[in-house]
């Protein structure tokens, strides 16, 4: 890792924490020898960083502070260039302007050349002649996720049954040219995967959920390993 690069995850850390951290703690998260986070730490307390602290005691970030903006290298580029224009082909309206105005963004904040090299990362992506669409009911069912709101569905199996279910939706996948929607579902009390392009409709309700460690995004993630 760049000295640049650790200073940042340093401040980002920091704050995060908010409280006062000790220098083995960090050296620990960063993956580094004590002596180097004692190194960094002199360094960003004489670059005006609002840092109090000293070698045995621990350091603590007095206030909000933000690093200055760091350059990227040309693969980290590259994998942003190439993220953004994927999910403007696979995402959703709304998704794919939010990318947009990510990319915007970010080029705003770098040096000229970097911004060059970032609007001329050699990947692209591509929607195939054979590939739909993004569904629809893709953005809804976004925002259903991120405000933990249950979901009312209609869907139609692929052995062409239709059922009514309530479920709780917990996260969107692409495999290849279909979307998954993972999901708590209340009838099966289990987990159950719905291609979004086979629910015949949606209704958000007010009714929120809250996950469990049984029932969350990472446990479903989990029992597929």
């Amino acid at each position: 890792m760049r000295p640049a690069d650790r200073l940042f995850r340093i401040i980002q850390l920091m704050r995060a924490t908010g409280r006062a951290m000790t220098a083995r703690e960090i050296a620990d998260r960063m993956e580094v020898a004590p002596r180097t986070i004692y190194r960094d730490m002199e360094h960003l307390m004489a670059s005006g960083a609002p840092i109090d602290g000293e070698r045995g005691v621990g350091y603590l970030l007095r206030e909000a502070f933000d690093a200055p903006p760091l350059t990227f290298t040309f693969e980290q580029l590259e994998a942003l260039a190439f993220g953004v224009r994927a999910v403007q082909m696979l995402g959703d309206r709304r998704l794919a302007q939010a990318a947009r105005e990510a990319m915007e963004k970010i080029e705003y904040g770098l040096p000229a050349d970097h911004a060059k090299k970032l609007k001329g990362a050699p990947l692209r992506a591509f929607r195939s002649a054979l590939q739909p669409d993004p569904p629809a009911l893709l953005g809804d069912i976004r925002q259903a996720i991120a405000e933990e709101r249950k979901l009312r569905i209609t869907y139609e199996s692929l052995a062409e049954q239709t059922s009514e279910r309530t479920i709780w939706p917990l996260g969107l996948s692409v495999f290849g040219h279909y979307w998954l929607l993972t999901a708590w579902c209340e009838l099966r009390q289990d987990f159950r995967d719905f291609r979004v392009d086979r629910i015949i409709s949606l209704k958000k309700g007010r009714e929120r959920y809250e996950p469990t460690p049984e029932r969350s995004f990472d446990a479903y993630l989990a029992r597929m390993e």
